[in-house]
């Protein structure tokens, strides 16, 4: 099973700051039954959070080496989640940022609380470059919360939904959970992640069981395995 939005690379955002505690939260993973997490550090443009693919791969080379000697059972891949911009492609032409474990899939955020006008542009901008769009935890954005038209309108232009696992347990708040169970019904959800950052809130994996048991309840089993073997296919190359 595999974790395809994570903040597990040490010292890059506001996930993981230690290379110590990276560690703890592979540990975790490890435990709730994941066998392989992609690491996608914010790269925000103009911000404090833009480390670049040199720079997080060496970073991600000292991890994987620490997991291995440390015999864990979980294998790393390297990612971005990148903030909604018109300079997406050039970034990812130039080596500046990552798509998802070298694929042609790449996460991408939304501002939280304000649509940005030329939304669809960038996105049909981007996609137009042969990548394919997986837009990081929908159900978090507040216009989306207020507007469900809006999600329809994405899913039926074809871009694709990631979704975090506690936010079906009210992780994120009431409407954030009515958001997600809304998506769930219609089968807009094409990957789960736990987006970890921190040891302190790991509520994705210590929940994971009643999680899956929600998730299972509302799409039934044979939606779930598609949505667990989506993630899977990112990382089986």
């Amino acid at each position: 099973m595999t974790d395809i939005h994570s903040h597990i690379l040490f010292g890059v955002d506001d996930g993981s700051k230690t290379i110590e505690e990276s560690i703890s939260l592979l540990k975790e993973l490890q435990k709730a039954g994941f066998d392989k997490v992609i690491l996608t550090p914010h790269f925000i443009m103009d911000s404090n959070y833009n480390s670049t693919y040199e720079e997080n791969y060496y970073r991600y080379c000292t991890l994987k080496d620490k997991a291995k000697e440390l015999n864990l059972k979980i294998e790393i891949y390297l990612g971005n989640e990148i903030f909604i911009h018109e300079k997406i492609p050039n970034l990812l032409d130039n080596y500046t940022i990552s798509s998802l474990n070298d694929t042609n899939y790449i996460l991408v955020e939304f501002p939280f609380h304000n649509k940005i006008l030329n939304l669809e542009d960038i996105l049909y901008h981007i996609e137009s470059r042969g990548y394919k769009v997986v837009i990081a935890h929908p159900e978090r954005y507040t216009y989306f919360q207020k507007d469900y038209s809006i999600v329809d309108k994405l899913r039926k232009e074809g871009f694709l939904f990631q979704s975090n696992y506690s936010s079906i347990i009210g992780a994120y708040g009431k409407e954030s959970e009515k958001l997600i169970t809304y998506m769930l019904k219609k089968h807009y959800i094409d990957f789960l992640g736990t987006d970890i950052h921190r040891i302190e809130k790991i509520e994705g994996i210590t929940h994971f069981l009643k999680i899956k048991k929600k998730i299972i309840k509302i799409t039934g089993e044979q939606y779930w395995n598609k949505i667990i073997n989506n993630g899977d296919k990112l990382t089986n190359r």
